[in-house]
């Protein structure tokens, strides 16, 4: 299984928190983000739960493309329209504006040039939608700080040899990159432990402490 695949697979298979119909809460908060109608690609879309999500909700036109044979074997026998391919080179073959938004979902940190993708997701799209773990939170800090190993969440469930993810960030560090790239952030939200928003006019170093993950819309700056 690829290391895209494989961070959006254990990520589902771990006890992320859900609302009582079984969408994922950090999806629902990326679908809240999207307007009806549009025309969307979800990169690195895994078993499709977000591609279906959005198609149920929002009534876009989604694609998606995923690393992983069994990925897209999984999407295209549910009737997704998604191909085999590659965060990190593929997204260059895309033409600009062809998307009103092109989505990466707990996938940033397993990507090999974080920067690279981001600057060609606001390439080819109006809008940006981001979602990761927050590698700034206190229980990440108290791992390091008190038990000296690297840390394992339910959001980060791999041991240090054998994790995917090659570019652990904080919130924080996520809006340095966003200067970095030139990026304007639409909206922004942080969810706790059991997928609560955090206070949406809360300071950013609570957020940065406090929050589990975070899911920013973002536009290119005119």
């Amino acid at each position: 299984m690829s290391m895209l695949s494989r961070a959006k697979h254990d990520l589902t298979m771990a006890d992320a928190a859900r609302n009582p119909g079984g969408s994922r809460v950090d999806l629902l908060a990326v679908a809240q983000m999207v307007e009806h109608g549009a025309r969307v690609l979800d990169v690195g879309c895994g078993d499709g739960e977000l591609l279906r999500l959005l198609g149920d909700t929002r009534g876009v036109d989604g694609r998606g493309i995923e690393l992983s044979r069994e990925g897209v074997n999984e999407c295209v026998a549910k009737g997704l329209a998604v191909i085999q391919g590659d965060a990190d080179t593929d997204l260059a073959d895309y033409p600009d504006d062809a998307f009103d938004y092109v989505i990466l979902s707990q996938t940033l940190q397993a990507t090999r040039r974080p920067r690279v993708v981001l600057e060609h997701m606001l390439r080819i799209s109006r809008h940006a939608v981001v979602s990761f773990p927050n590698f700034g939170h206190w229980r990440i800090r108290l791992q390091v700080a008190l038990g000296g190993h690297m840390p394992k969440t339910d959001n980060l469930p791999y041991s240090w040899w054998d994790s995917p993810n090659i570019h652990f960030c904080t919130i924080k560090d996520f809006r340095q990159l966003l200067a970095a790239v030139g990026a304007k952030m639409e909206k922004g939200v942080a969810l706790n432990a059991w997928g609560s928003p955090l206070r949406l006019h809360a300071p950013w170093w609570f957020w940065n402490l406090f929050g589990e993950q975070a899911v920013f819309l973002l536009s290119r700056k005119e």
